[in-house]
């Protein structure tokens, strides 16, 4: 008996036409950067954002200066830790899947965050976050490597890079709007919408992506010693600040943390299945692009930081008023970024990095003119500089990075840039601090005593140097107009002597990074690594 038209064709057609939609939407890149945007977006904004709502969490659930660290301290180290082995996962088992896996473990225990309820619930959720960061972050990069061509990748970096920049920067304006109009608790329950879509959408427009493996093992042991190195390394650099860089305990961690990233190189070298394929480095674009990207980030999270206690504290800024001040930094970040891409794929990372580090040196020597009382006209050059320098070098470096290694190597690489970011973040964070809090405790006593301080009282005040480190006077109620007016201006100059001291040091660095990468990057022409490998 013959077929009814209707039975033949109705159900197939509809069913080939829903292939072909799906198909459609898996194979264009533009919608793969879309949703790798959305779960990148959560995760940066929640990295500055949470050192907004810090103050408040302390107060919220009675924590101690030490337990805040940790709040941290805790995110930083996991994600530090495992970011190389989340790339890895991805690329043998399939990014798309870890992608989603580190999405939704991120959203999960930001929810869990704000439920917690104490500080160690606090602590132990940052923690869990900063383990499923590591799943999401490289695979993001890993992701756009294998599914752009080499002519687009460029501008993808370019786009990826303008995100990461400007959610890092829009984080104190969302976090204090939060924090003081709603709650401390809901700087962490913003991530639910947000990761809620990036997974609905992920899951309609990735493509699955990984490499054909065969029989290779899974370097365990790799794992466990890179595991290991970066967590010495980082706990020692996050620790120095409070320990003193010189102190036994620092030294320890760093000393201990370099010997067994050196045993993890020499291991990784010899064994057949490697996590990290030293190979990678024999490209000096993309050895070059890694140290620039940490120190990109030493540059922008240390200035970023020392900003903010200069206009919150120094200043008198509320959070929501210090980060609309600092609005030109994200809105240079937004164009930054493209026209870094742009410019590298014009030119070559050779010209757009060196130039996005001379920017940043230019905004650090600005701030060389700042004082106690400046007006705005002296804050939003520097901020309009270090926002295009910023951006474009985020930019250069992750397409030196990622682009220079093979499409199988993708989602290492860009474990391998974003370990780089971290790491740079922290040592931007705590060395610049300490540079500050040695400069303000050697100056303190003679700025107190210049602003008209009996020199008794200059002298007990001095031991108040970590709060004037943090842009706090020692002012108090007890002293006469006249008295805590002299003080609040002897302590605010010592900060700003601390201050300088730090923005002259990354000048120098940002100088020194300039040079570097004009002589590291020696071509303007695409590695063959740019063409290797099979999605």
């Amino acid at each position: 008996m013959p077929s009814s038209p209707v039975g033949h064709s109705t159900l197939p057609t509809t069913s080939t036409s829903q292939a072909a939609v799906s198909s459609r939407l898996r194979s264009n890149p533009w919608l793969t950067l879309l949703a790798m945007a959305s779960g990148l977006f959560m995760v940066q904004l929640d990295a500055s954002v949470v050192a907004i709502a810090n103050p408040a969490i302390g107060r919220g659930l009675s924590a101690s200066t030490a337990d805040l660290q940790w709040v941290t301290n805790a995110y930083l180290l996991a994600l530090a830790a495992a970011l190389i082995m989340g790339g890895k996962l991805g690329d043998r088992f399939g990014r798309r899947t870890f992608y989603m896996t580190g999405v939704a473990g991120f959203t999960i225990a930001s929810v869990a965050i704000g439920l917690a309820g104490s500080i160690e619930g606090v602590i132990a959720f940052r923690a869990a976050q900063g383990l499923f960061g590591a799943l999401l972050v490289p695979n993001t990069l890993g992701m756009l490597r294998a599914v752009f061509p080499p002519r687009k990748f460029g501008m993808a970096v370019g786009i990826w890079a303008m995100v990461a920049s400007v959610s890092t920067a829009l984080g104190p304006i969302v976090g204090g709007l939060l924090v003081e109009h709603v709650s401390w608790e809901s700087v962490f329950y913003i991530n639910a919408p947000i990761g809620l879509i990036a997974l609905v959408f992920s899951a309609v427009v990735l493509p699955q992506t990984k490499n054909s493996t065969g029989h290779h093992r899974f370097d365990i042991r790799g794992v466990a010693l890179l595991a290991l190195g970066l967590l010495c390394v980082v706990f020692g650099v996050v620790k120095g600040e409070t320990w003193g860089w010189a102190s036994a305990g620092t030294l320890a961690a760093v000393v201990t943390g370099v010997l067994v990233l050196v045993i993890f190189g020499w291991y990784e070298n010899r064994t057949e299945h490697p996590l990290l394929p030293m190979r990678l480095f024999r490209n000096p674009a993309l050895t070059t692009g890694t140290i620039i990207m940490a120190l990109n980030y030493f540059v922008m999270l240390g200035v970023i930081l020392f900003v903010m206690l200069y206009l919150q504290n120094l200043r008198g800024f509320s959070p929501v008023e210090a980060g609309l001040r600092a609005l030109p930094l994200s809105l240079a970040s937004l164009v930054a970024s493209p026209l870094g891409a742009a410019l590298t794929g014009r030119f070559g990372a050779r010209v757009s990095m060196p130039l996005g580090m001379l920017l940043e040196a230019g905004a650090a020597f600005g701030m060389l003119s700042w004082d106690t009382h400046s007006s705005y006209s002296t804050m939003w050059p520097p901020f309009v500089a270090l926002g295009l320098g910023v951006g474009m070098v985020l930019s250069a470096s992750s397409d030196a990075i990622v682009g220079n290694a093979p499409v199988k190597d993708a989602g290492v690489a860009g474990g391998l840039q974003a370990t780089a970011l971290q790491i740079g973040g922290a040592l931007g964070t705590s060395v610049l601090v300490s540079l500050i809090s040695a400069r303000v405790g050697s100056t303190l006593t003679g700025e107190l005593t210049g602003a008209g301080v009996p020199p008794a009282l200059a002298d007990g005040l001095g031991e108040a140097g970590d709060a004037v480190a943090m842009g706090v006077s020692p002012s108090s109620s007890g002293m006469s107009a006249q008295l805590s007016a002299a003080v609040i201006e002897g302590s605010g100059r010592a900060f700003m002597n601390g201050l300088q001291s730090a923005v002259l040091i990354t000048g120098t660095l940002c100088v020194v990074g300039a040079v570097l990468a004009g002589v590291g990057v020696r071509s303007t022409q695409s590695s063959p690594a740019r063409a290797g490998g099979t999605p």
